[in-house]
């Protein structure tokens, strides 16, 4: 029976739907962060918020390094939870700016329905990526096909029959059964 535990890693680059939305996300975080280093002022209008641009900013700079970690790891999923950890943070500072203003509710509220879309993407590609790689409970291993001997179970058969016991590894004569057929001599 084969392993069934999961291998979505590839030599180079993993392989798997859930992979590629990775890094596609990788990439639209580092587009995304640099667009908010840049100009925070026109993402804050965009997004109906204003006098936010430093922590704008701050965002931008989360994105970069989020979407750098992405790209760069063997195992995207704990920063694809961190995207959501960023989304959220995302959408509550979308959600103060809807108090700020009524003029700007109508860009506020496509804001947050466009983070919202984006939050589920992440939400979706980092459980894809959770139930690809497996863990305790969905993890099993089949070691039926194992014997722990270097040739093979048929090969150590019958090996200890041949077997020569050296005199000094013998049962010292006092400590050996009695031979009840050999006059109570020791066997």
């Amino acid at each position: 029976m084969h392993d069934v535990v999961r291998r979505t890693a590839l030599s180079g680059r993993s392989q798997s739907s859930h992979d590629k939305v990775a890094r596609c996300l990788g990439y639209f975080s580092i587009a995304l962060g640099v667009a908010e280093l840049v100009a925070p002022g026109a993402i804050c209008r965009a997004a109906g918020i204003r006098g936010l641009e430093p922590i704008v900013r701050g965002y931008g700079a989360r994105e970069i390094a989020t979407g750098v970690a992405i790209l760069n790891s063997h195992d995207p999923e704990p920063w694809i939870w961190a995207r959501v950890a960023g989304d959220l943070a995302d959408v509550a500072i979308v959600a103060a700016g809807v108090q700020q203003d009524n003029r700007s509710r109508s860009r506020s509220a496509v804001a947050l329905a466009t983070l919202a879309a984006v939050t589920l993407v992440d939400l979706a590609c980092a459980n894809g990526l959770n139930s690809e790689k497996g863990n305790r409970k969905t993890a099993t291993r089949d070691y039926a096909g194992r014997s722990g001997f270097p040739q093979g179970l048929r090969a150590a058969r019958g090996a200890a029959r041949d077997f020569q016991v050296p005199d000094d590894m013998k049962t010292p004569e006092l400590l050996r059964p009695w031979d009840d057929a050999k006059g109570g001599r020791h066997t």
